[in-house]
């Protein structure tokens, strides 16, 4: 199969996939952009952005319905692949949002926020807005943000894995958790760099220009 030079974005029912594509268009207008629930085009594309939105059990379902599983296993083993917000907990082995498993591409696990140790610092689950990301490795996705740079989060669930190679950012709500991985050619967030300004639009920028 030829490979195009298009940035696929997957969609399989769940999330506001409009604004991942209108900030991948704004960043990179010379590039198509295709937001596709096809898994031959998902296969053609140069590059791969799988976004997400909602509840664990709900989007691994869509996922399997929509027939993409094997198109998203394909593309992260062999594409620069973006996973946002679910996308990156999908990469997990289990989540105990509905006790569901994921893809297992990544080892590790996706938990809750413990609303007990949340108790005396006033902080509310879900953890929602902005928030600093600390990057604990050098990553070509990184070029041009400041350590500790602002991105906007809204999630319940954080993934936790023994492997600390793969933990590349790392963010404090109150406790310090993985907020960004990578591996090979995949690199995933919990943020939204799509709603996360110009940090966002600059790792985002990052990622179309990036070669694994």
């Amino acid at each position: 199969m030829q490979l195009s030079t298009s940035i696929a974005v997957v969609d399989y029912g769940m999330g506001n996939l409009r604004s991942v594509a209108k900030a991948l268009e704004y960043i990179a207008p010379g590039r198509q952009i295709l937001v596709t629930s096809k898994p031959d085009e998902i296969l053609a594309s140069e590059r791969v952005v799988f976004p997400g939105q909602g509840a664990m059990p709900d989007c691994m379902r869509e996922l399997d319905a929509r027939g993409l599983r094997e198109a998203v296993l394909a593309a992260a083993k062999n594409k620069p692949f973006l996973g946002i917000c679910i996308g990156l907990q999908m990469l997990f082995e289990h989540s105990e949002e509905g006790d569901v498993p994921g893809l297992g591409i990544l080892p590790g696990q996706v938990i809750r926020f413990n609303m007990d140790e949340f108790k005396d610092q006033h902080l509310k689950v879900p953890h929602m807005g902005w928030n600093q990301v600390r990057q604990t490795k050098s990553h070509p996705l990184w070029v041009g943000i400041a350590d500790s740079a602002q991105f906007y989060f809204v999630h319940s669930y954080y993934v936790e894995t023994n492997n600390q190679e793969l933990t590349v950012g790392e963010t404090a709500y109150p406790n310090v958790f993985t907020s960004c991985v990578a591996r090979d050619n995949i690199f995933a967030a919990q943020f939204h760099p799509e709603k996360s300004h110009i940090s966002g639009l600059n790792l985002l920028s990052n990622f179309v220009s990036w070669k694994p």
